[in-house]
């Protein structure tokens, strides 16, 4: 070990999965796809990870939590490292997170939308708690009373033939 490697924290496979809160299997592979690499090996042959590498998994799994694949994760460093200057590397890096946050805001307006769909057929379906058991399951798409109009979300509308 170098005198650099001596200053800093050095910890095995099992220390940095448990510091991470990852298995050791996705430590092998980060490190199998080259987003990880150990600092040095033990004599007898353990990988040992600086400490920092703990904040490089973390960020692998940020990107992840944004729906960047492990092969997305690659080819972003890969961009990142074949850069020959920063002003290129951060704009690319730029473009990259550009695109994620407006994939991010098109995916939170889809699900606000579901979200007001489930809100609209949860209400309609509270008032047909006091339906009669006399109507039958056929006519819950159609139905005109309680204030349904005839109408019912198309939630409820597709399960009624």
């Amino acid at each position: 070990m170098d005198v650099l490697a001596n200053s800093l924290t050095l910890l095995k496979v099992g220390e940095l999965a448990k510091r991470t809160g990852k298995t050791v299997r996705a430590i092998h592979l980060y490190e199998e796809l080259g987003l990880i690499a150990p600092a040095v090996r033990s004599k007898g042959g353990f990988r040992l990870y600086h400490d920092k590498a703990a904040k490089r998994i973390d960020w692998i799994q940020k990107l992840q939590e944004l729906g960047f694949s492990l092969t997305e994760i690659k080819a972003f460093l890969r961009d990142w490292e074949q850069s020959n200057a920063a002003p290129k590397a951060m704009d690319r890096v730029r473009e990259i997170f550009s695109d994620k946050l407006r994939e991010t805001k098109e995916n939170v307006a889809r699900l606000e939308r579901l979200v007001g769909d489930l809100t609209e057929t949860l209400a309609y379906m509270d008032s047909c708690r006091s339906c009669e058991p006399t109507h039958n399951q056929a006519e819950c798409g159609t139905c005109g009373i309680h204030g349904h109009g005839g109408q019912a979300p198309l939630l409820v509308e597709g399960i009624s033939r």
